[in-house]
């Protein structure tokens, strides 16, 4: 009859649709997980509330935190921005890395990672890849452009001098300059003599309407949209909360009448605020929102449960009053010593936190020791590409770690950096060996010149009883230093474009002692 034929008809549709279902949810489980990785800029190890912030609100990423795993003994890649970018993203700690400073390319980028250079999105198969925010690894023009070095999709600053300014007149998606609605002003300027600090009017002119920030998190969104339905990497590189103090009204509210206020006038470069610390605030807290919407976006498609969400700074907090801010006020490294520029505790070390639901518990904390060269090899292995690990990784795989297992201790850490009159540490368990002042010009006449090739005194802390780098006991363990010392040796790999002379001279020479 006909009502039997019907039931027959729907009972064979109700069963092929199951199948299907079945044979999506089967392909759903199978496919890799997808990797969220946030970076801010600039964040210092105490300026969010679940590693002890207390004035400013970042409700999303504690929650990230209540969700996940805080990673309390973990460094940037440097204590600047480009050279921290380029050992994340290559996996190579900066004694080898390609680019280990800032340096500006002109018109516009920064010197470039070279052609061929081997990248994370470039060994994620199967993943479409994206990079929104802050770049500063190569100019548009060059082979370090976002496009050439693995990702699929770019938007954002190319160039971290153009990221001075959050109302800035372009940004560019992938290779094509978009043009913005904001007025042109300089990124650097002081106060003009004859306007009123008192006035908040006088200070509108350091604005527009297109934050740069909003229009990158929107592209990370879509980005989002776009690719749900196969894995990605979404490297989200945001601006916040570097200088310059700039942020939209709305935000700017959630702060007003919170703390004491000098109006900054722009005397340690930046633009001009009138509430200079209700704008930090309310810049991170901004952020935070950002990236609520992305977690939420992950949940709106399903995703939250196979999607690794990885929350870090690419170095520690400016230093004091450094264009309006106050790191002190905020107690933004809490009481960890240096700033960014620094390889002391407080301007290496980061907030990190990783969430990936069935695979890092929730709510816990790791003191495992690790760095930004791990996360290529930590992201590849979770990603069941374990045979993908480049053999001249500097990193390793912090996976067990993450499960919460036992991992045996790793051998040393090791930075150095040319910036800020040269520096280098290396850590081991719970030691800490520094040098300062690396980089400078080779002396002429053969006194002076012997005396540049002595010893750099060494600092040895010992970060258990002494976090905060107060005491130099290098004088009490002589053994320790030189055990770090000839990390130090080993792990310099001399570069042409980023020299440190004394460096070099002094690796030279005790290879020449040791007959190589």
């Amino acid at each position: 009859m006909w009502w039997c034929a019907m039931v027959r008809s729907t009972g064979v549709w109700l069963a092929a649709l199951l199948l299907i279902g079945s044979t999506a949810l089967v392909r759903a489980e199978e496919l890799p997980p997808n990797i969220v990785f946030i970076l801010c800029d600039d964040l210092g190890y105490g300026d969010v509330g679940c590693f002890g912030q207390k004035k400013t609100r970042t409700p999303h990423i504690d929650t990230l935190a209540r969700d996940g795993m805080r990673l309390i003994q973990h460094y940037s890649g440097a204590p600047v921005c480009a050279p921290s970018r380029c050992v994340l993203l290559t996996g190579l700690h900066s004694g080898h890395s390609q680019v280990r400073d800032n340096r500006e390319a002109q018109p516009e980028g920064q010197y470039p990672l070279a052609e061929g250079t081997v990248t994370l999105p470039g060994l994620l198969e199967g993943y479409v890849c994206g990079a929104f925010g802050k770049w500063g690894l190569g100019g548009p023009e060059s082979s370090g452009k976002p496009l050439a070095q693995g990702f699929d999709r770019f938007f954002g600053y190319n160039c971290q001098r153009q990221a001075h300014n959050y109302y800035p007149q372009h940004l560019w998606s992938n290779d094509e300059k978009v043009l913005l609605k904001n007025p042109p002003f300089a990124a650097h300027q002081k106060f003009p003599a004859d306007a009123d600090p008192q006035n908040p009017a006088a200070f509108e002119r350091y604005r527009g309407p297109d934050y740069a920030a909003d229009l990158i998190s929107e592209q990370a969104l879509k980005f989002i949209d776009e690719h749900h339905q196969k894995p990605f990497f979404l490297y989200y590189a945001s601006p916040v909360p570097h200088l310059a103090l700039q942020v939209p009204e709305d935000s700017l509210k959630e702060y007003a009448g919170e703390f004491s206020e000098t109006p900054y006038l722009g005397e340690r470069g930046y633009l001009p605020h009138p509430t200079p610390r209700a704008a930090y605030a309310a810049m991170i807290t901004r952020m935070d929102r950002e990236i609520g919407r992305i977690l939420e976006r992950l949940e709106k498609y399903g995703l939250q449960r196979r999607t690794i969400v990885v929350f870090s700074s690419d170095n520690g907090p400016l230093y004091d009053k450094l264009g309006g801010t106050d790191a002190d006020f905020f107690q933004s490294a809490l009481d960890l010593r240096g700033r960014k520029g620094s390889v002391y505790e407080g301007g290496i070390r980061v907030p990190t936190i990783v969430k990936f639901p069935g695979v890092v518990p929730a709510g816990t904390t790791s003191s495992t020791l690790g760095g930004f060269e791990d996360w290529m090899p930590t992201l590849l292995s979770l990603a069941g590409m374990s045979t993908k690990i480049p053999e001249q990784a500097d990193g390793r795989d912090l996976s067990p770690s993450l499960r919460g297992d036992w991992q045996a201790p790793r051998e040393f850490l090791y930075r150095e950096f040319p910036g800020y009159g040269g520096q280098q540490f290396v850590r081991s368990g719970k030691w800490k060996a520094v040098r300062q002042n690396l980089v400078r010009p080779v002396p002429t006449g053969k006194k002076k010149l012997a005396e540049w090739k002595e010893p750099l005194a060494i600092e040895l802390y010992d970060l258990e009883a002494d976090p905060t780098e107060s005491t130099n006991v290098a004088a009490e363990h002589p053994k320790v230093v030189a055990k770090l010392h000839a990390i130090m040796l080993r792990e310099h790999q001399p570069s042409v474009e980023f020299k440190m002379p004394r460096l070099d001279d002094e690796q030279a020479a005790a290879h020449k002692a040791a007959g190589k």
